[in-house]
């Protein structure tokens, strides 16, 4: 067996061109959802309760709970897109199963 052959074993283990289509979507899904879950954290703001409680300023109620809705709407659309990735990690790897496209 030459490398060639070898190597297009490894990328393509199942030739259906139905495979190789789901298999695409798949990863540009799972990328999609990777990149929204990274830039989704990266706008989260981050919590700074305790350098707060070390200077002695006092906040308000309102100020509080200000940014409450978006911080929370940030943090439940991370944990979508995440949830998403994850689910489709597993339908990726469940259909690599030769068996299945026989």
């Amino acid at each position: 067996m030459n490398l060639d052959a070898f190597i297009a074993s490894l990328l393509a283990p199942i030739d259906y061109p139905a495979y190789r289509i789901t298999s695409l979507i798949l990863i540009i899904l799972m990328f999609v959802a990777a990149l929204a879950a990274i830039v989704l954290v990266m706008f989260t703001p981050g919590n700074s309760q305790g350098i707060d409680a070390l200077s002695g300023s006092s906040e308000t109620f309102y100020g509080k709970n200000k940014g409450k809705s978006t911080e929370s709407l940030l943090k439940r659309l991370t944990v979508a897109c995440l949830v998403v990735l994850a689910v489709l990690a597993v339908v990726f790897f469940i259909i690599s199963i030769e068996s299945l496209w026989a």
